[in-house]
């Protein structure tokens, strides 16, 4: 069986040897929208929820994705800045905010990577600093105890806007909504806060309304006072399947069900091998967007099994305080992390290292990418020098009758263990 996975920009080949049994885990396929230009103002147009358009004379912050998302820009954004023009809105009290989160800040000559150059050329466009605290506004205290810092520019704009994708999140349950401005706009003690909920049981793949990282997001939103969303639900090819703009929230509760529809699927007995991709660029930029598929895909990949991982990588590990935490002496093994942590206070970067360890202390993680051998090393994981020699290695050790699955798309794909039940 010739095997073709997405990595970085392009693909890797391999084969598989005949004998095996071969599952190959993907979204339920779904057409893409024939004019996705057509469904983003569709969608504008006719918004969920209770929400009104903004006023001529106010002024209007959008918060937009990093690099890390494949965020379709050149169709969602038209739509909403046609109507913000029509509104009487003039394009110099329009801001864009990169919403980076605490990943790495993006340089001015990156914009471009993430919006069309006519909007590069007519608006102003700044990146998020969550570490700058003298440029964030304190609104207090969600119920859960986490302190709300948000972007000054965002909370100073008389209307304020969300653009992003609702998808499957390993912890937050679903990405999409308010989390573009909540987390993505948020200073680092919001972040560390919240994300310190994703070792709650209901914090995991798949759940909403009983996940406390998310609802502490929806809380946050709230405070926050997003007047409009637009979101888009992508098919693993990252093209816009369905598109919903309005109210944050009431945009979840639709996009939730489509994307359960469209991503769950069922696997009816935990892997010997699993060989998977978190999608390709930018799902597989560095180590701390792969992460997501190696959880995903770890899901499914019984205890003791091999769990091969293609991701490029060429962002290296994404997070400098992932990376030096991990090179600290003490650390030599999965255990050595999982333990650490759990003494240390938390913190957004180093809880990479543990959600890497938490699935590769269970599994034999391999990672093929375009990191150094040695590197891959240090964090832990085991360098595939490629997919085929991978393969090869993992086979050797495993019987004639091992079960082999196969994620093309697995930061996309909500693997469900027929146990566990379709919801």
């Amino acid at each position: 069986m010739k095997l073709e996975i997405p990595y970085g920009k392009g693909k890797v080949c391999a084969e598989l040897p005949e004998g095996y049994a071969v599952e190959v885990v993907l979204p339920r396929a779904q057409p893409a929208a024939e004019d996705p230009a057509a469904a983003a103002m569709a969608a504008v147009y006719k918004p969920l929820g209770d929400v009104k358009p903004p006023r001529a004379g106010q002024t209007v912050a959008i918060a937009i994705n990093d690099k890390t998302r494949p965020v379709p820009h050149e169709h969602l954004l038209p739509p909403v800045l046609a109507g913000m023009r029509h509104a009487g809105v003039r394009d110099e009290d329009v801001l864009f905010i990169i919403a980076t989160g605490v990943h790495p800040q993006m340089a001015p000559e990156e914009y471009r990577a993430i919006l069309p150059e006519d909007v590069l050329e007519t608006y102003r466009v700044v990146c998020h600093d969550a570490a700058d605290e003298a440029k964030l506004s304190h609104l207090g205290e969600t119920a859960r105890g986490t302190p709300v810092f948000i972007n000054s520019d965002y909370m100073a704009a008389d209307y304020r806007i969300a653009i992003g994708n609702i998808e499957a999140h390993q912890f937050q349950g679903f990405s999409g909504g308010a989390k573009s401005a909540a987390i993505g706009l948020a200073g680092a003690r919001t972040i560390n806060r919240n994300h310190a909920m994703m070792s709650h049981p209901m914090a995991k793949l798949g759940t909403y309304e009983e996940n406390p990282a998310r609802q502490d997001v929806e809380e946050i939103g709230r405070m926050i006072g997003i007047d409009f969303a637009v979101n888009a639900i992508l098919s693993p090819e990252k093209r816009i399947i369905t598109a919903l703009a309005g109210d944050p929230e009431a945009i979840m509760r639709q996009g939730i069900a489509e994307v359960r529809r469209i991503a769950q699927a069922p696997v009816a007995a935990p892997f010997d091998l699993m060989i998977a991709s978190p999608g390709g660029h930018p799902k597989d930029i560095n180590i701390y967007q792969s992460q997501k598929g190696l959880a995903h895909a770890a899901s499914v990949t019984r205890s003791g099994g091999a769990l091969i991982l293609c991701a490029a990588c060429p962002g290296g590990s994404g997070s400098a305080d992932y990376e030096s935490w991990m090179m600290q002496p003490g650390i030599r093994s999965h255990q050595d992390v999982l333990e650490m942590f759990a003494r240390e206070e938390f913190r957004v970067g180093r809880h990479k290292a543990f959600q890497v360890s938490r699935d590769a202390a269970r599994v034999r993680a391999t990672l093929v990418s375009e990191l150094d051998d040695e590197f891959v090393r240090k964090l832990l994981l085991e360098p595939g020098a490629d997919l085929q020699s991978a393969i090869h290695r993992a086979l050797a050790e495993l019987p004639r009758e091992a079960r082999i699955g196969v994620m093309p798309a697995a930061s996309a794909t909500m693997p469900v263990l027929s146990a566990e039940g379709i919801r």
